[in-house]
């Protein structure tokens, strides 16, 4: 039986996961979740997941969240030999490091960007200067490799692609202030067949959420 993905369509989280999920060729059970409806905080929905987040995988009897631990969940269990989460443990440190990084990344962004659209205190421009600071990082990191974490494309891509692909999307800040982030970014967009599938088409759905909510706002 496939295992089943509890999602919505303009979830970053949750994009990361459909281009790891697609690269591996694993089918997904889609269940969408509408949080308008407060979908996400029926009982049932509860029994699986406490915190009430998407993405959630269910897989058997496992049932786990957070979308970088999904991911590599789906690698572990699904594509053995992968180099998206290489086995060797230096290298596999080196893709968590990122996994981590990109967590820090999407936080402090979505403190700047998403918390006045969702009625939060608004963006200021010191918590602008920490997603400029962060993508300084990202942009150094990039400096000296193809990927985010070396030579191969990994789930630490997956997750920062889907960072950056909503970044861009905001419009905020100028990505050609980050030239390896911009090259990487680009590479990832043509390189990987599964990407307008999994994040582009998506980020399209997540503008249209975001308009709605700025006319709101």
């Amino acid at each position: 039986m496939a295992p089943t993905l509890y999602y919505t369509d303009g979830s970053p989280p949750c994009h990361r996961v459909f281009l790891t999920a697609n690269i591996l060729k694993v089918d997904l059970n889609l269940k969408s979740m509408d949080f308008f409806k407060q979908e996400h905080k029926s009982p049932e929905f509860l029994k699986l997941n406490p915190q009430h987040t998407v993405p959630t995988l269910v897989d058997g009897a496992l049932v786990v969240w957070e979308s970088r631990a999904i991911c590599r969940y789906l690698v572990n269990q699904y594509g053995a030999g992968s180099s998206l989460y290489p086995a060797e443990p230096a290298a596999r440190a080196g893709v968590d490091q990122r996994l981590d990084f990109d967590y820090g990344l999407y936080e402090t962004f979505g403190d700047y960007y998403y918390s006045p659209l969702m009625g939060g205190p608004p963006g200021t421009p010191e918590k602008l200067k920490k997603v400029q600071d962060a993508l300084e990082f990202l942009n150094t990191f990039l400096g000296g490799s193809k990927y985010v974490a070396g030579e191969q494309f990994t789930i630490a891509d997956c997750a920062l692609v889907s960072t950056v692909a909503v970044i861009e999307l905001a419009n905020v800040l100028d990505l050609k202030a980050y030239p390896n982030v911009l090259r990487w970014y680009g590479l990832v967009k043509t390189s990987v067949p599964e990407y307008p599938e999994a994040i582009e088409k998506n980020i399209v759905i997540l503008k249209q959420f975001i308009d709605e909510m700025t006319k709101k706002s």
